[in-house]
């Protein structure tokens, strides 16, 4: 699949264009209810061991570990994530954050797409809206 094709899906996701799906979305954001309840389910089987709970990380995370790598950063909206657009974070997931200088595996193979979301509809819950409008205004849905 092309990247076009590919971010095109990821929009009609999002965008909750299944046929049928009429649940709201959550204090304006991007996801529902339902993907945060699969989310957080996701995140504690796979994530918290490393992002800990609350999603706010290690505390040295700026720090690098005596390999040259980096610890697993906050995912709260306290550090770089928020940066990253919708893709970027789904893509991290995917392939891991060894290309990003870190050690976390790519979860590719175990979660399907709409695990990946939800989880990142999870973590983006502990986000203050300050820092959510940022991300929508960067083109985080991109």
């Amino acid at each position: 699949m092309n990247k076009g094709m590919w971010l095109l899906c990821i929009c009609a996701l999002v965008a909750g264009c299944e046929q049928g799906n009429s649940e709201p979305k959550v204090n304006g954001r991007w996801y529902t209810q339902s993907q945060l309840d699969i989310g957080k389910k996701v995140y504690v089987e796979n994530c918290i061991s490393c992002h800990n709970e609350n999603a706010h990380g290690t505390f040295s995370w700026r720090n690098p570990l005596p390999d040259g790598s980096y610890p697993p950063p906050p995912l709260n909206g306290t550090a770089h994530a928020w940066h990253h657009p919708l893709g970027v974070l789904k893509k991290v997931i995917d392939q891991g954050g060894v290309p990003m200088g870190g050690k976390m595996p790519g979860f590719g193979a175990k979660l399907n797409e709409k695990e990946e979301l939800a989880v990142i509809s999870y973590f983006q819950s502990f986000w203050p809206d300050e820092i959510y409008q940022a991300w929508i205004t960067r083109g985080g849905l991109k």
